[in-house]
């Protein structure tokens, strides 16, 4: 049946007013049934009701044209009378048609697709896809579902680096932990937007099943909750009172919590108190009786210390960092010059004279890079750190304006200065270079200068919702706490750090400053940090203590031993759970071995005072139980000549009390006393070895340092 515009003017016989109401007429009828093909694509109707409602409204169509027009004058255009039936489509025909279609239509084959299956070996080819290894990656997922299932571990820590790739594995345990039947999975982040939308994009762009929602982004109905959720949420008491809630009314069981920066906020710190914080009260909750919690850090002291869920410290997992990694080895190497980057280091505390200076070098060093290495040109990153006061932040902001401003406007009277500044620091940093063509660079880009202040008072709408992501070849953030937790800076090229602090630096909280550490290889060379020379070397300290704690957490030793001193704590000390921490035992030792009296003979002739005689005992009892960064560390900072003491070996079969474990071969407040450390024959010596063995043929090293030095570990 034609109803085209040439029938319907033939019909309106030149009536412009008639040919209007017969189009008005033929778009209701087009309009109702599009609404039908809707409802059969939809299901709502089938086939045979589809095809009997299109012949019914043609069949009104023809009614309503014949009241226009007459039934004759109809039927002689149409070739249909007013009230005949219209058989269009064939209903019965059509309802065949649909059921041959939907014999070859096997649904089965579709609701095993619906059972999303293979999401982690998925993200493993994505990674190797981009050329990524996956090692260190299987090896740690694999090793925290073992250690969760068959009624394993209920609370555990992920440990590894700072910006060490720990987001990709997270993501990889994300895809393991749905397969294996855990269909709800809590990512906690810190208090931070910035943190989370960082993570949550990486998540969204792995193309993991399901995507990963926010609080906000869940349904709000109850019963509308998928059967598998990954939802993220900020470690704030609102939001995980309300996560608690919608995962209450929707009946939701047994949930895994991964919680990133798992130290931070977490823990109880009024647990001296007989007392729980508000969000470690809630984080419980959010576990319930049967969930998982699985710590993520780079600093798990204090989880141990705190014993925050009861965490299993032998059930901890290391995860080890990528082959492109950058971190301690390289920033904070034990012989202190042995650096392939550029160190500045500040005699004072860093003014703005300092900050004018790095920025300069910073310019120079990005103007550079886009004009010689790099085509198209990259965006690079520098980051300010000098205070957590959101004051200073200001006048940090203030300053670098500033500076700027003068580089824009060739008018002022500051840029004939700053312009000398930045030609004469590109001779010095490339003398090879045509240091007009970097001047140049930096004059042409300086009003492309991306300035970013990163604290809780950041105008997000003016930042944007990416702000670490450089979108300028002069990116510049300046923050405080917020930048010092988690948040990822890619190409980070410059860093000017002087936060120092009056009292005792926090060891875990510095080792999380570290946002100079990730791949930063293939610029290395030209990656600058400009620090006071007191701060670096605290700093320094913080990464050797911190690298000696984590040689003893596979040791057998029931629980790491961690370091401090009076210019370093271990964690902040209202977190230490004093009931349950041996605060100082003076030494620290390693994993178990088995005992020779021929080790004695390798001491006698080696030399007890000798650091390659501690080489010699590494060959005979390997280097889990005599680890290679305790002997590279004894023999960079030895002070001299007699200040190491090896001690020939003893055994513990005599000691009596309740502190001695004869088996694990330890004792509560330690076994290397004043007789031990041999002051008449070693009276220079501040290191001290001694093996101490049980009588069964099993034995350890122990380690004193006599000077400053405490050795905390947890004895629950």
């Amino acid at each position: 049946m034609n109803t085209s515009i040439e029938l319907l003017r033939e019909a309106a016989g030149g009536d412009s007013a008639l040919l209007g109401k017969l189009m008005e007429i033929q778009r209701a009828l087009q309009v109702e049934h599009e609404a039908l093909e809707s409802e059969l694509d939809a299901g709502d109707i089938s086939a045979h009701q589809f095809a009997a409602s299109i012949n019914e409204r043609l069949e009104h169509w023809i009614i309503e044209v014949s009241k226009l027009i007459g039934p004759s004058k109809t039927e002689a255009i149409f070739g249909v009378e007013p009230g005949e039936q219209i058989c269009l489509l064939d209903p019965e025909a059509m309802e065949a048609a649909e059921r041959d279609v939907l014999a070859k239509f096997d649904i089965s084959k579709f609701r095993r697709m619906a059972q999303l299956e293979d999401r982690y070996s998925r993200q493993l080819e994505r990674l190797r896809g981009k050329h990524l290894a996956t090692g260190a990656i299987e090896s740690t997922v694999n090793s925290v579902l073992e250690n969760i299932s068959d009624g394993g571990a209920q609370a555990l820590v992920i440990y590894g680096e700072p910006q060490s790739g720990k987001t990709e594995m997270m993501i990889c345990l994300t895809g393991l932990l749905l397969d294996n039947g855990h269909p709800v999975v809590v990512h906690l982040m810190n208090d931070s937007v910035d943190l989370l939308s960082q993570n949550l994009r990486r998540f969204k762009q792995s193309g993991l099943a399901p995507a990963a929602r926010t609080l906000g982004e869940l349904p709000a109905a109850p019963a509308d909750l998928p059967a598998e959720v990954v939802v993220f949420c900020k470690k704030n008491a609102r939001d995980l009172e309300k996560l608690i809630t919608r995962l209450r009314e929707a009946g939701v069981g047994r949930r895994v919590v991964i919680d990133d920066e798992a130290d931070y906020a977490t823990p109880n710190s009024r647990v001296n108190q007989g007392k729980i914080t508000r969000i470690n009260e809630l984080v419980g909750a959010l576990l319930g009786d049967d969930g998982i919690y699985i710590g993520v850090t780079a600093t798990p002291a204090r989880l141990d210390l705190n014993n925050t869920f009861e965490n299993a410290t032998e059930k901890w997992v290391r995860f080890s960092p990528h082959q492109h990694y950058t971190g301690q080895d390289t920033f904070f190497p034990l012989e202190r010059d042995s650096i392939d980057y550029r160190r500045v280091l500040l005699r004072g505390s860093g003014d703005v004279g300092d900050a004018r200076a790095a920025l300069v070098r910073f310019l120079v060093t990005a103007a550079y890079l886009n004009t010689y290495e790099y085509s198209p040109e990259r965006n690079w990153t520098m980051l300010v750190h000098t205070s957590g006061r959101k004051v200073d932040h200001r006048a940090d902001q203030d300053a670098v304006q500033r500076a700027v401003a003068a580089l824009v406007d060739g008018a002022s009277e500051d840029f004939a200065q700053l312009a000398a500044q930045v030609f004469t620091t590109a001779n010095r940093l490339y003398p090879r270079a045509d240091a007009d063509a970097i001047v140049a660079y930096v004059v042409r880009n300086a009003s492309r200068v991306s300035l970013i202040v990163l604290n809780s008072e950041r105008d997000r709408k003016a930042a944007g919702d990416n702000a670490t992501d450089p979108l300028s070849p002069f990116t510049i953030i300046i923050g405080g706490n917020i930048v010092s937790r988690g948040v990822t800076f890619p190409n980070l090229l410059s860093m000017f750090f002087t936060r120092d602090v009056k009292h005792k630096l926090q060891q875990d909280t510095y080792i999380q400053r570290a946002r100079m550490f990730g791949a930063r290889g293939e610029y290395l060379e030209h990656f600058e940090l400009t620090i006071p020379d007191s701060l670096y070397s605290d700093w320094w300290t913080c990464f050797v203590f911190h690298r000696l704690a984590l040689e003893t957490i596979s040791s057998d030793l029931g629980a790491p031993v961690w370091i401090g001193s009076n210019r370093i704590s271990v964690a902040a000390n209202p977190s230490i759970d004093r009931t349950t921490v041996v605060l100082d035992k003076g030494e620290m030792s390693f994993q178990m071995f088995d005992f020779s009296p021929d080790l004695d003979e390798v001491v006698r002739r080696g030399g007890a005072s000798d650091p390659r005689t501690l080489t010699m005992l590494q060959e005979q009892i390997g280097t889990r139980a005599l680890p290679q960064f305790l002997i590279r560390y004894i023999s960079t900072i030895a002070a001299g000549p007699g200040s190491l003491a090896i001690h020939l070996s003893s055994s513990i079969e005599g000691y009596k009390g309740q502190d001695v474990d004869q088996e694990l071969i330890s004792r509560r407040r330690g076994f290397i006393g004043a007789p031990q450390l041999e002051r008449k024959r070693f009276p220079s010596a501040v290191h001290h070895i001694k093996i101490f063995h049980n009588g069964k043929g099993r034995a350890r090293v122990f380690y004193k340092f006599s000077g400053g030095l405490q050795f905390v570990q947890s004895r629950r």
